[in-house]
């Protein structure tokens, strides 16, 4: 393989024939087979909307780091949103060479589990000083959920279910994770991300035209560059626990930016907070277990308990003193 498949999503949005939905559906499974990752075009978003999300961001970055400091992930308490800075996020215990911003689904003191305090649930972070940034941020992230909810119909009828299966089992009240991150560029090599997988069911991908995206195939690395109007599409861990191994988690990576500054944004849409991930029978087990594999030698089929449960452990590692603040634990 050299180059990622691109798959057209217009039979899922449109009342198109049997048969070009189950061509579709044979497609995604192939993806999800082969690579774990794929471009996704016909999905619907606003370019405009995504055009004004990339102003706003440079806006943002290019603020002083006093401004920037206003929206500090200690902010943001248990929450863990907002502003981090070059540095601040580990991957696989090293620095990545990126600042980001952290955003989540828009909730009031008065939701239940902020109440109760519960992890990564809780109000957003806004800059004052740059208003319009808020309703970009929750409209891209609402069609972002619709292209999710969407896509998912269409790897249910890759699996033979239903089409609103992971819905009502799992996307009903899904986890959604945001982010803004923004990549210097750096005379100095390194990575902007190590090697990992993530953490959901799926994650959507915007990109600017820089580049620097890179997939791991068995073949070896491959480029994922940006093509323009096309999402990048990537199955996580609970996917691939879910399907036994069937579908692949695949790990990635981001090249340090030597010439241009670098913009992604990456958007997850991940099962409900209290969901068990219980895998389908007809796939458990159809092949071994590839934690030796892995980049963190963790079996993702291991885990018991629910989705938020695996989720904290994971942020744990990427903002570990973030973790220990939050939770008394550590100076």
């Amino acid at each position: 393989m050299s180059a990622l498949p691109v798959l057209d999503l217009s039979p899922l949005r449109r009342d198109a024939a049997e048969p070009a939905r189950d061509q579709l559906a044979r497609a995604i499974a192939a993806a999800c087979r082969d690579s774990g990752f794929f471009y996704v075009v016909g999905h619907g978003l606003d370019p405009a909307l995504l055009g004004r999300l990339e102003q706003l961001s440079r806006r943002f970055f290019a603020a002083a780091e006093a401004d920037k400091q206003t929206l500090a992930m200690s902010r943001g308490g248990r929450a863990w949103r907002g502003w981090f800075p070059l540095g601040g996020e580990l991957t696989s215990g090293r620095p990545d060479l990126k600042e980001g911003l952290y955003f989540g689904t828009e909730l009031g003191p008065d939701h239940p589990r902020v109440r109760a305090g519960v992890p990564l649930h809780g109000a957003n972070l806004w800059p004052a000083w740059l208003p319009e940034l808020r309703p970009v941020v929750l409209d891209v992230m609402a069609q972002l959920a619709e292209v999710a909810q969407l896509l998912l119909t269409g790897v249910a009828r890759s699996l033979d279910l239903a089409p609103e299966w992971f819905r009502v089992h799992y996307t009903g009240d899904p986890t959604l994770l945001f982010r803004i991150f923004h990549y210097p560029a750096t005379p100095r090599s390194g990575w902007g991300v190590g090697e990992h997988t993530d953490y959901g069911l799926l994650t959507l991908l915007v990109q600017d035209d820089v580049g620097g995206l890179q997939v791991k195939t068995p073949g070896g690395w491959i480029d994922a560059p940006p093509l323009p109007g096309a999402l990048v599409c990537n199955i996580g861990d609970m996917l691939d626990r879910l399907t036994g191994g069937w579908y692949r988690s695949t790990p990635h990576r981001v090249r340090g930016s030597v010439d241009r500054d670098r913009l992604s944004f990456p958007f997850f849409f991940d099962p409900a907070w209290d969901a068990e991930i219980v895998p389908l029978p007809r796939r458990a087990a159809d092949l071994p277990d590839d934690a030796a594999e892995r980049w963190d030698r963790a079996s993702v089929h291991a885990h018991r308990g629910t989705y938020g449960e695996y989720l904290l452990a994971k942020v744990a590692r990427v903002f570990p003193a973030l973790h220990a603040e939050v939770h008394g634990d550590g100076a």
